[in-house]
């Protein structure tokens, strides 16, 4: 319930909150792009430049020392937040979609012509072109899980897609635009079941769910830091140590490395094998911070928190003329995505910020799942620990000021 969970116990965590939009108090509802950043963390990032800055991993000198084991301390973070089993597992990238592309160029690297990649109708470009770069380098083959009208998917059809030649399923745990939450467990299981392995987009997840590694049993899991209150340019790829070992390199450089020379290089083991160069170590500390902020709070209360002004929402503007709402799959993330009419996108955004409202709108990076739905883009509304039912009552009678400017 609402009552067990005050929002404005957090708010003065979140400077930004106080700002002026056009002499309008400010209503950030567009989380799902990226969530704000708490104070402390922020302190974080100004403690690593001002007192501890220095590179990891190559000096002997007191600086460097202490900024390794920040970094190494924040791995260890990781793991305990997702269950992962070791930080040999724990890979730090710059974010979701690095991960991704990570995953696709280089255990893609493993598989052959005609090996068939399955992916849904609900992915995030993130996790459709590196694959489809991967199909135009070996030819593999792409399919794609279709969507129920609810906006939930169709598990009958993935079933139908799986085969001996399927390699790796790669599917979002929550939609960015529909806030389907998907059912990853099974779905790994399915693809396990045919030797394929299975590849979990979770940034719209961690920050509002308790993710259980050892319990999706997922072989890789990729999230960002920007999406749960941490620092923007750094992401985290959890991967099956055993499918690790056998992947080639993503990048060369510095730091995956143990032994070169100009007739041959000895990688480094897990995980440096994979973070080339110098990492955005500053940041990766600065998220172990945001880690331990949502972890005190407690993510399920976060997410219970966000359901209650789900609901709250949806049901009021559900009382808007004309208003078309699109994704209502049983348990679905706080994402609302929304039309008013036939009117653009654009147009309904732009009037909202007008107001102070803060919101998305375009095709949200899923313009596969758009041409499903059968628009251009939608007008996309998310919460986070911080929004307040006052914040949503504002929201609503935005909407139905601009709503007959609409019509």
């Amino acid at each position: 319930m609402i009552m067990s969970f005050d929002p404005l116990m957090y708010r003065k965590d979140f400077p930004i909150l106080d700002r002026e939009i056009y002499g309008k108090p400010l209503v950030y509802f567009d989380n799902t792009a990226s969530t704000q950043t708490p104070s402390e963390v922020v302190r974080e990032i100004e403690k690593m430049y001002f007192t501890h800055k220095a590179n990891v991993h190559r000096g002997v000198h007191t600086l460097s020392q202490e900024m390794t084991a920040l970094m190494e301390q924040t791995r260890q973070r990781v793991r305990e937040f997702i269950s992962a089993r070791s930080t040999r597992e724990i890979i730090f990238t710059r974010g979701t979609t690095e991960a991704i592309n990570l995953v696709a160029s280089s255990y893609g690297e493993l598989l052959k012509e005609g090996d068939e990649i399955i992916l849904s109708v609900m992915e995030h470009h993130a996790n459709i072109v590196p694959w489809q770069l991967l199909r135009n380098r070996k030819k593999i083959v792409i399919k794609v899980i279709p969507m129920l009208a609810d906006g939930s998917l169709d598990m009958d059809a993935y079933r139908g897609l799986l085969s001996e030649r399927t390699r790796v399923v790669s599917v979002t745990h929550v939609s960015n635009v529909l806030g389907t939450v998907n059912p990853v467990k099974e779905i790994v299981a399915l693809a396990h079941s045919v030797g394929a392995v299975a590849l979990i987009d979770g940034a719209q997840a961690v920050a509002h769910r308790k993710v259980d590694i050892s319990d999706i049993d997922a072989d890789f899991y990729a999230f960002s830091s920007h999406k749960m209150y941490g620092p923007t340019g750094i992401g985290v790829l959890y991967g099956r140590e055993s499918l690790l070992e056998k992947m080639p390199p993503y990048q060369g450089g510095g730091e995956m490395i143990s032994h070169v020379t100009f007739e041959h290089t000895d990688y480094a083991e897990l995980p440096f094998k994979f973070e080339a160069g110098t990492p955005d170590y500053v940041g990766i500390a600065a998220l172990r911070s945001a880690i331990d902020y949502l972890t005190v709070i407690g993510v399920e209360r976060v997410g219970s928190h966000e359901q209650s002004l789900l609901d709250y929402t949806t049901a009021r503007m559900l009382e808007i003329d004309g208003m078309r709402l699109f994704g209502t799959a049983p348990g679905k993330e706080a994402i609302i995505s929304f039309l008013i009419g036939g009117a653009h996108h654009y147009d309904t955004g732009m009037l909202l910020d007008k107001l102070g409202i803060a919101v998305r709108t375009g095709h949200h990076c899923a313009q596969p799942l758009m041409h499903a739905l059968g628009v251009e883009g939608t007008v996309r509304a998310s919460f986070a620990l911080y929004n307040t039912i006052e914040e949503c009552d504002r929201f609503i009678a935005a909407l139905h000021r601009v709503a007959p400017m609409l019509a």
